[in-house]
């Protein structure tokens, strides 16, 4: 919105510029024109005069001056001129109030942002609506212009250092711009404070303001304080009492008392300290001595306790060897009864075994006496076929003669008549050889007996 307020206004200007230029440049051209004609200059632009006197001719005068056109500009220069001033932009932490030159101030607060108002009406008067610090008297850097003196009741004036964070109340900001002076911050909270501190003091010592009750003197200014600002329009946040400067002779007294007063504190601590070594001392023996009927009390017992349990385990301690014999005797008997129960059972089971091994023995009797018996009626059958086989074919016993002669001979069977076989015409030529014939019958030789 400033940007508009801003566009606005530029606009409005040169419009108003412009209204003033163009009557001020017709000016200029007139002026111009009367100081060429009054010193003669021949190019000034001339016309002709009528047919009746055409040898003479006249100058040409300019247009007057335009006067319409700059007033409708001025005119419209007013519109954006009369937006812009409608249009107020109160800023953040700012509050400001309506004063109209018809009514005077208007009730109400324009917060931060944007308002409208009546132009060449109504004004807008701000105020800070942030915390304010007022501070009177003494402060670190050196002396405050607003000093705050007071006296307390025995008359003695005493210096205060005194701060009052402040704040103005929105809600209020008619009134305070109708009705208080202003700057009000400046003109109102420096009495106000000075008086309720003025009023409050005499009725507290010097040393009741100083220490004793200084915090409640505080609570009581700052109420004071807070109402009647609070009245005004004014929010009061707090007041601090920071500083108290004391009369010179005052302060000297009071430090000679505050040190007489440590050192009678410090005789009392003392005092206190060694009352309390003595009374711990004293504990300390009432201790020991409590401590040592407690410890041989609690030997007396401990020991009658052993002496009881010494008993008691020799009440339990019979019964339980008693028993042990008898659990020993038990143990002796199931041993024994377990060694004889082992005894027979291993008799039991020789006796077993010896009836497995004598069955097992009849039952390979009896498998090998039947192997006998088929290996000798296989051994039959074979040879009742092997003698029905001779029969039927007598040259298989050369056949099998010359097979168990030697493992070099090679038997070939063929038929015993020879007809229709391709090979008997081979076999009786070799046959018919005299060196086949030769081999045949070295190898037909008996081997020499060994020793000749």
């Amino acid at each position: 919105m400033l940007a508009l307020k801003a566009l606005l206004m530029v606009a409005g200007v040169l419009l108003l510029a412009a209204a003033v230029g163009i009557p001020l440049y017709g000016l200029w051209i007139r002026l111009r024109f009367a100081r060429r004609k009054a010193a003669g200059d021949p190019e000034l632009p001339q016309t002709q005069l009528t047919q009746t006197e055409p040898a003479q001719a006249q100058l040409i005068q300019p247009q007057g001056i335009a006067w319409r056109r700059p007033a409708a500009l001025a005119l419209a220069a007013c519109v954006p001129l009369l937006l812009a001033s409608s249009i107020v932009v109160v800023p953040s932490g700012m509050g400001a109030v309506r004063v109209s030159q018809i009514r005077g101030t208007l009730p109400g607060t324009l917060y931060p942002g944007m308002h409208f108002i009546t132009p060449l009406v109504d004004s807008v008067q701000t105020f800070d609506l942030r915390d304010h610090l007022f501070t009177a008297g003494l402060v670190e850097e050196g002396p405050h212009k607003n000093g705050l003196s007071v006296q307390s009741r025995e008359g003695l004036n005493i210096g205060l250092t005194v701060t009052v964070r402040y704040r103005l109340d929105p809600n209020k900001l008619a009134s305070v711009q109708a009705h208080m002076p202003q700057p009000v911050d400046k003109e109102l909270v420096p009495p106000v404070v000075g008086s309720a501190w003025r009023e409050l003091a005499p009725e507290y010592t010097v040393r009741e303001i100083f220490s004793t009750k200084r915090e409640e003197v505080r609570a009581k200014a700052s109420a004071i304080i807070t109402r009647k600002l609070g009245a005004d329009g004014i929010l009061v946040e707090e007041v601090m009492l920071s500083d108290i400067q004391l009369p010179a002779e005052y302060a000297k007294g009071l430090e000679g008392l505050l040190l007489k007063e440590q050192e009678d504190d410090q005789l009392g601590v003392v005092t206190d300290i060694q009352q309390k070594q003595v009374r711990i001392a004293e504990l300390q023996a009432k201790a020991e001595a409590a401590q040592k009927v407690k410890q041989a009390e609690g030997d007396a017992q401990s020991r009658v306790v052993e002496a009881k349990g010494e008993a008691d385990a020799m009440q339990y301690t019979l019964p339980l060897k008693q028993k042990q014999i008898e659990q020993s005797k038990l143990e002796a008997e199931a041993r024994k009864e377990t060694t004889i129960e082992n005894a027979e059972a291993e008799a039991q089971a020789k006796v077993i075994d010896s009836k497995a091994e004598l069955e097992r023995r009849n039952l390979l009797a009896d498998a090998e006496a039947s192997r006998v018996r088929l290996m000798a009626a296989a051994n039959a059958e074979r040879m009742t076929s092997e003698a029905e086989l001779l029969n039927k074919s007598p040259l298989l016993i050369n056949k099998i003669v010359a097979e168990r002669l030697s493992d070099k001979i090679q038997v070939l069977m063929v038929p015993s008549d020879g007809k229709f076989f391709f090979a008997n015409d081979v076999f009786k030529n070799m046959a018919s050889s005299p060196v086949i014939k030769q081999e045949m019958d070295s190898e037909s030789e008996p081997a020499p007996a060994p020793g000749h």
